[in-house]
């Protein structure tokens, strides 16, 4: 029956990926063998399933005893992802971390032990950084869904025909997705820290000789706090997500009002030219990429010119679309 459905649902959507279907046979069982005992071989009843499910209690409640009663950081609801996205962290911010001394090694071999320095020193630094956003990025959805759950402890009494129904596949928000957006928001956050320095047009004259940096150096130090901040913020937006399960109404304005910090965040961080390089024409010209006054000097000068206006346009279209495409997959039955 459709209530027996939307029980197990509610329940199972509160553990972890791994037992989720095993506790959901299980507990079809357990609801058929109390419905037998029950009607005695009548026919089964609406009335006769909602106090079979009074008596299991509420779903949240039910869920958190086969969860256990211990404190978690992380809870077991989201453990196990929480381990997939730290180990693809980790081996991401390891694995730039090591492209980055090689290619340091290669460029200037001679200095190779100041640069074995400065990747112990970063492999330090960028490791624990790396396990701390991704701490921060699960702690969120596990400690508000906690603070639902003790709500409900605390007095709200509950009866079966409080169950939501089973979200539309369409409305659902595949745990993969923003799974991977946390580790890809902290990724971000570790390249923007450690390896800096390599965004930028790489020049190569008998082999990798330089970076004509995009950014200017002088003032990264401070555009490196909106950036952090940037990401940060859209580690809360996946968090969100993880959070509701579903795209809903409150989800969508939940995700506005972040991707609209965002946007603000992102405006007073590139709007004027204290965030990218100011030297940047004239250091293409003196790597000897572009001839000063050729048309192809022309050309990227206006694309260098414009690419504040195009990144905001840009990021505009894709946050509003973000804002849209979760308002479609709500209005889903």
């Amino acid at each position: 029956m459709e209530m027996i459905d939307r029980y197990i649902y509610a329940v199972t959507q509160k553990l972890p990926q791994s037992q989720r279907e095993d506790i959901a046979e299980e507990l079809h069982s357990l609801i058929e063998d109390m419905l037998d005992e029950r009607v005695q071989s009548k026919n089964i009843t609406d009335d006769d399933v909602e106090e079979v499910l009074m008596e299991l209690g509420n779903p949240r409640l039910l869920a958190q005893k086969y969860r256990g009663t211990k404190k978690y950081l992380i809870g077991p609801e989201f453990f196990d992802s929480y381990m997939l996205v730290l180990k693809i962290a980790l081996i991401s911010t390891f694995s730039v971390i090591l492209l980055t001394f090689v290619i340091k090694s290669v460029i200037n071999p001679v200095s190779i032990l100041d640069h074995f320095v400065e990747f112990i020193v970063a492999l330090v630094t960028a490791l624990p950084a790396a396990v701390g956003w991704t701490t921060f990025g699960f702690a969120i959805p596990d400690h508000f869904g906690e603070i639902k759950s003790k709500d409900l402890e605390i007095g709200m009494e509950w009866k079966p025909s409080d169950l939501a129904p089973i979200p539309d596949k369409k409305r659902q928000i595949k745990y993969c997705e923003p799974l991977v957006g946390i580790a890809f928001y902290t990724l971000l956050i570790i390249m923007f820290v450690f390896s800096n320095e390599y965004l930028g047009i790489w020049i190569f004259h008998d082999g990798f000789s330089g970076v004509v940096p995009f950014l200017n150096s002088e003032t990264y130090s401070s555009s490196l706090l909106f950036i952090i901040l940037i990401m940060g913020i859209g580690i809360i937006k996946e968090s969100l997500k993880l959070v509701y399960g579903k795209w809903t109404y409150k989800l969508v304005i939940n995700t506005a009002l972040v991707n609209l910090v965002s946007i603000i965040a992102v405006f007073m961080m590139i709007n004027g030219n204290a965030f990218w390089n100011p030297d940047f024409m004239l250091e293409l010209t003196q790597a000897g990429l572009i001839t000063e006054n050729s048309d192809g000097y022309r050309t990227v000068s206006v694309i260098w010119e414009q690419s504040t206006l195009w990144i905001v346009v840009l990021l505009v279209i894709g946050l509003i679309w973000d804002v849209v495409d979760g308002l479609i997959k709500a209005n889903k039955k």
